[in-house]
């Protein structure tokens, strides 16, 4: 019964899918080029050690997501140990005191809340951007569910620095970012004022659609490379690209002044991010299809979902409304038991550093926390959203949505 009505779904999804495939081809291609163009060879796997000083592999490493990403420079490392860690440098190197960040798409990511310094207990706050002097605000959204360009407009003046936007949902009900929609934006904010920095925080849309935020007049982006662009075999790590100035003075910020890029063993993982990144276009477009296939199988069982399974998609993320607390969990539940890894383990809501709410989180993944692999996460709280995401080939999104639909009889 349930493969039976996966099929029919797959049947409706023919010219999505298609569509996808074109994107996937797209990016494959740009991403070949930058490492035909920068001349990527077997010497630039090997790593050096101590300072990291002189290595090849990194420097070259960094030219090719340049290219890829349509930057002035690029900062690719190990170091950075989360997506929240590598915007956190990218913020505090690019605001000093006496600046204004406003974010202008609402209230941003949960554990970025503590960085900017709104939430958090007093040892957080303490060593965040408004303790250190950086005012800060926000631009609600529009009903709630997209950007207020007219309100954007009057919010920017010559006071604000930088905008940060968020290109996806994050713990939200609100559409991510279209790369088109983040175009908008920062016309708008160039207009009102030339020298604000736009910083797009990119976690989880790379290679989703054909274009990047820089391409449409972000000065600065950044993300994780245990989400889209390391493709399921990064093992840590983060990216920025963007003005060269303003990735310097990020660089600055992860090692010391005076040290910026130049610095930093990288420990032999060289050739898993060049791999990851070739691999990257294919192993997103898998998790946006698993995406597309679990909207269109929710919709039909009578759910809540959304993205809806025929609209533009910005992310990998897609969003399944429960309305209470236990089918939330079940539903987790249920992710983690068809992962490879730790299949056997029953996740339970728990208090994450960086959130303010319980989380579940279902992720049975090669490498911890990755969600560009299947995982499936949500904080205890109204209304009680699954966020799935990732999928290192759409085979297993679609085994784990067939079962899961079995045991959704039972339950």
């Amino acid at each position: 019964m349930s493969k039976d009505l996966i099929r029919q779904a797959e049947k409706a999804l023919i010219e999505q899918f298609e569509v996808i495939d074109e994107i996937r081809d797209y990016n494959q291609e740009k991403v070949l080029e930058a490492f035909v163009e920068n001349k990527v060879a077997p010497e630039h796997f090997y790593t050096v050690s101590g300072y990291g000083h002189d290595d090849m592999g990194r420097d070259v490493l960094d030219k090719v997501f340049a290219s890829v990403f349509k930057a002035e420079k690029a900062l690719v490392r190990i170091h950075f140990a989360s997506g929240t860690h590598t915007l956190a440098c990218c913020l505090f190197g690019n605001l000093r005191p006496g600046d204004k960040l406003v974010s202008v798409v609402g209230t941003p990511y949960d554990t970025m809340l503590e960085v900017i310094g709104t939430a958090g207990d007093e040892k957080t706050r303490i060593d965040s951007l408004m303790a250190h002097g950086v005012a800060y605000e926000e631009v609600a959204l529009k009903n709630g569910n997209e950007p207020d360009l007219e309100a954007i407009s009057n919010k920017i003046d010559e006071s604000v620095t930088m905008v940060l936007i968020q290109r996806s949902k994050g713990y939200s009900t609100r559409k991510s970012l279209t790369v088109e929609e983040i175009g908008k934006i920062c016309k708008i904010v160039k207009q009102k004022n030339p020298n604000c920095i736009c910083f797009v925080d990119n976690c989880y849309g790379e290679f989703v659609q054909k274009f990047e935020p820089l391409e449409v007049g972000a000065d600065l982006i950044a993300g994780s490379l245990i989400k889209n662009p390391g493709g399921g075999i990064v093992e840590a790590g983060g990216y920025i690209a963007g003005k060269a100035k303003y990735v310097d003075r990020a660089a600055n910020r992860l090692t010391a002044p005076g040290i910026g890029a130049e610095g930093g063993a990288m420990f032999n993982q060289h050739r898993l991010i060049f791999q990851g990144l070739f691999m990257a276009p294919s192993v997103v477009s898998d998790a946006v299809k698993g995406a597309i296939l679990a909207s269109k199988v929710f919709e039909d069982i009578g759910f809540n979902s959304y993205p809806k399974y025929n609209e533009e998609r910005s992310d990998i993320i897609q969003n399944i409304i429960f309305g209470a607390s236990e089918p939330l969990e079940q539903f987790c539940r249920t992710i983690q038991s068809l992962s490879p890894v730790n299949g056997y383990v029953t996740p339970i809501p728990e208090y994450v550093p960086g959130y303010e709410d319980k989380i579940i989180m279902a992720g049975g993944t090669f490498i911890e926390g990755s969600t560009i692999e299947l995982s499936a996460d949500g904080p205890l709280r109204p209304p009680y959203v699954a966020y799935m995401q990732g999928g290192l080939n759409y085979a297993h999104v679609k085994i784990a949505l067939s079962k899961f639909l079995d045991k959704l009889k039972k339950y």
